[in-house]
């Protein structure tokens, strides 16, 4: 099995570090379940140590990245679970959905194989943080590949949905996380922590407006509140289906 992490994962487990903040909104949304599924588990982030976790994921290199005390993993695609009906408490998928190719299949086995909730960590596509300002090609990304809002009830019926705001320190290095770190944009390998800017191409005339803008405060001058900030909504969303 070959997937697409095998060559963009090169330095997650270095910069894709579990935020402690959005892991405690993840773990209360597991409620009391005992046994969990990590569906598209990468290198274990937000993997509860007080749950039995089993984690699957397609991409060999992210799970030669995981740690020794990290979940049993099984290498394995959403979309064909190698589990027996509800063989699970709960189930989790952090920021992986849009890498799926048949997402309505791949929450339809997770529901095949999940007795209660499956949380899910994704983006709300009609969000527009400030970085498409100067990058709207992830506009067209996130439209392309993300789940609209409305979608997740389609497939998994009766969900409810939380925003997951961000930290301005936060630890995991995902697309918008940098939202009052802008400077960070710049930086080459923190862009490699993200898969959207492997997705795109001709970043070069955006990122030459942003570092011009940071140079001369015009970044400041519009968006200079969110440094006062200390959280922020970035358009990610927790879908919780019960």
């Amino acid at each position: 099995m070959t997937a697409r992490y095998d060559t963009i994962g090169i330095n997650y487990d270095q910069l894709r570090l579990p935020d402690p903040r959005i892991a405690r909104q993840i773990d209360h949304a597991l409620g009391m379940a005992s046994t969990v599924l990590n569906v598209g588990a990468g290198t274990g982030s937000y993997e509860p140590s007080d749950r039995q976790v089993t984690a699957v994921e397609p991409s060999m290199e992210m799970i030669r990245k995981r740690k020794p005390t990290a979940a049993s993993v099984v290498q394995a695609s959403a979309e064909r679970l190698p589990f027996e009906d509800q063989s699970f408490d709960a189930a989790m998928a952090i920021l992986t959905i849009h890498h799926w190719p048949d997402q309505a299949a791949g929450l339809r086995e997770v529901r095949r194989v999940t007795r209660g909730p499956i949380v899910l960590l994704t983006f709300d596509p009609a969000h527009r943080p400030w970085l498409t300002d100067y990058l709207p090609e992830l506009v067209s990304l996130d439209e392309r590949q993300m789940p609209r809002m409305s979608q997740y009830a389609e497939w998994l019926g009766s969900v409810s949905i939380e925003p997951v705001l961000v930290p301005h320190d936060c630890t995991d290095g995902f697309l918008y996380a940098y939202w009052r770190r802008p400077e960070a944009y710049l930086d080459a390998r923190i862009r490699s922590g993200s898969s959207s800017f492997w997705s795109i191409k001709g970043l070069e005339q955006g990122l030459s407006r942003l570092s011009h803008e940071l140079e001369t405060g015009q970044w400041d001058s519009k968006h200079g509140h969110l440094r006062e900030q200390r959280e922020y909504d970035a358009g990610y969303r927790l879908v919780i289906g019960n």
